[in-house]
């Protein structure tokens, strides 16, 4: 039998990038609706890592899983660093990414635009130890949006390096340079660690 690990989110892009990075640790990785855990948490936490942590430990609560949780979104310096914990919940729930980021692109026009996209990942293992790896991408906010890959602010998310948005490069050049990405690879790393 697999070793089960719960990811505390029911967003399909975000399982989707899950199982492409963690994808070699040998774990069943599952949703929490995949795991039938439903249960209503409350992100009332000041910074991602706050965030993370709450959401990974209402879900270990529920289960004897390994469970991983990660908050994440987007800091825009011209915004003062919003939309930030705020990323899902910007403008609405229900508001669709088309006018978040036109909103985003609106607000940036003739000023600097920097941003970066930041993600905790909050791991809480069986006896309730918590850990929390952060991972930061720096970017800009791009003039338009482009590209048909990748969710949320992605289209907007200019990379220079790449000379392109995240929504435009392939899923693995993404997660090799993603917060997300950052924030599993040291995970990774603290994971192999302890199994030693």
């Amino acid at each position: 039998m697999s070793k089960r690990l719960i990811f505390a989110t029911g967003n399909a892009g975000k399982m989707r990038e899950i199982r492409e990075i963690l994808g070699d640790l040998g774990y069943e990785i599952l949703s929490m609706k995949e795991a039938g855990i439903d249960v209503e948490i409350e992100e009332n936490g000041k910074t991602f890592e706050e965030n993370a942590l709450i959401k990974a430990r209402a879900v270990a609560a529920c289960c004897d899983d390994l469970v991983l949780a990660d908050d994440s979104g987007l800091e825009v310096d011209a915004m003062d660093k919003a939309p930030g914990v705020y990323s899902a919940r910007f403008l609405g729930y229900d508001t669709p990414y088309e006018e978040k980021n036109q909103y985003i692109m609106d607000q940036v026009k003739g000023k600097t635009r920097t941003a970066r996209y930041v993600c905790a990942i909050a791991y809480v293992e069986e006896d309730g130890a918590g850990h929390v790896f952060t991972g930061v991408v720096e970017g800009e906010i791009a003039d338009h949006a482009r590209g048909e890959k990748g969710f949320g602010y992605d289209p907007i998310f200019y990379y220079p390096p790449y000379g392109a948005t995240l929504a435009e490069v392939s899923e693995e050049k993404k997660n090799a340079i993603s917060h997300r990405g950052r924030a599993l690879a040291q995970l990774i790393a603290y994971m192999k660690e302890a199994e030693r």
